[in-house]
């Protein structure tokens, strides 16, 4: 590979926001290989931050030598000034330190803070513009008139991170657009894929975070046992790629080879293939529209052997259903489902309800604030969301007692 092509990608400035996470230490592992195997230099970093892992981000900071580290928890603010003392690193602590570290001036921001909680940060790293890589999918199911039209108003570019979005960024024909009948998200199943209902009800948190192919957080995981993610997946290609929503489907391959497959007016069906390795989507967004090394798994097909596919058992995984008429319905319902989705699994992962509770929980609530109309205002977006968070809580409440 020819160093000199890669210039512009490889010393772009990348800010990481979530970088103790699972997609944060990801990013990272592929910046650390491309500083291994083609310059030493190669993507500097503005910022790194993260909301409580006081000792990861310092570790992250000692090695990779960022301008600026936040932690988000301001009561860890000592912590942090401790751990990097002499170390020449600007520290900053609080939400709004996260928000001003997304706003500095990075060409790339990795956004990969879990949950509603990215939204601020993102909308803050999208109205600077620049290269957006986005690993946080929650931000624009709750709010994704108000990023659309943040990103039309800086001219931000947006790469999807998540494997199945990026998978249908490279595998789509921007340019006949209007060619395209069906996009099609696949799903691994999760850990209960062939559980039944009544073993389902019994699931502890611990059965519902081992998921079979991917290392990933404890609320992801649950999103995609209850299958809620490829609902929220589904929400979030909408908003990404403009589709309404009978062309997008979602099938269930337990591999996680496929991640996507695009279906055209001519018949033809593209697949994007890759192993299930989430530095394979971060390397694509690091290094657009070029594309650099990545330390990620290869696929091998004959290793693999057998690609299947089925049907989403939608009434076993009433989540994927419930996603599906929300993203039907428009309006606010997106917002209040991802809110309620939100509180409900961080009650299930708490032991305060059972798995089979999440979706009446999330459900229920989606049917009390039904009718809400869109808005483009972020505060009015921020409101329905604390709103359908206390729904959701006394609903928690309500079975608890």
């Amino acid at each position: 590979m020819n160093l000199s092509d890669l210039q512009d990608a490889l010393w772009r400035r990348v800010t990481i926001l979530g970088s103790t996470g699972s997609i944060g230490t990801s990013t990272l592992s592929v910046i650390g290989h491309a500083r291994k195997e083609f310059d030493p230099a190669a993507f500097p970093i503005e910022a790194l931050t993260a909301q409580s892992n006081v000792e990861g981000l310092a570790a992250q900071a000692k090695a990779f030598r960022p301008k600026l580290a936040v932690i988000g928890d301001e009561r860890l603010y000592g912590r942090l000034h401790d751990l990097l003392a002499g170390e020449g690193i600007e520290i900053a602590a609080g939400p709004q330190s996260v928000i001003q570290a997304a706003a500095r001036g990075a060409e790339v921001t990795m956004v990969a803070i879990v949950g509603a909680a990215g939204l601020e940060p993102a909308l803050a790293a999208v109205a600077r513009g620049g290269l957006i890589a986005l690993a946080n999918k929650e931000c624009i199911v709750a709010a994704g008139h108000v990023f659309r039209d943040a990103v039309k108003r800086s001219h931000a570019t947006v790469i999807p991170v998540d494997s199945e979005h990026n998978a249908a960024f490279q595998v789509l024909d921007f340019d006949q657009f209007h060619s395209v009948e069906r996009v099609t998200l696949t799903a691994s199943g999760g850990p209960f894929r062939d559980w039944s209902k009544e073993r389902m009800a019994r699931a502890t948190p611990e059965q519902a975070v081992a998921h079979p192919n991917w290392s990933m957080g404890a609320k992801i995981s649950v999103d995609s046992a209850t299958l809620m993610n490829k609902g929220l997946e589904l929400i979030e290609a909408h908003h990404l790629f403009d589709l309404p929503a009978d062309r997008l489907d979602a099938v269930v391959h337990p591999q996680s080879i496929i991640h996507c497959l695009v279906s055209y007016a001519d018949g033809s069906t593209l697949a994007h293939l890759s192993a299930p390795d989430m530095r394979t989507p971060i390397a694509v967004a690091l290094g657009w529209p070029r594309r650099i090394g990545s330390p990620s798994q290869r696929l091998d097909l004959a290793a693999a052997g057998a690609l299947t596919f089925q049907e989403a058992d939608r009434d076993r995984f009433p989540c994927l259903a419930l996603a599906e008429s929300c993203l039907r319905a428009g309006g606010m319902a997106p917002t209040v489902l991802n809110a309620a989705n939100e509180v409900a699994v961080h009650a299930f992962l708490g032991g305060r309800i059972g798995f089979a509770d999440i979706c009446p929980v999330v459900g229920d609530c989606v049917e009390a604030m039904d009718g809400r109309a869109i808005s483009t205002n972020l505060d009015a977006v921020l409101a329905i969301d604390g709103e359908a968070r206390e729904i959701a809580g006394q609903a928690i409440l309500r079975l608890a007692a």
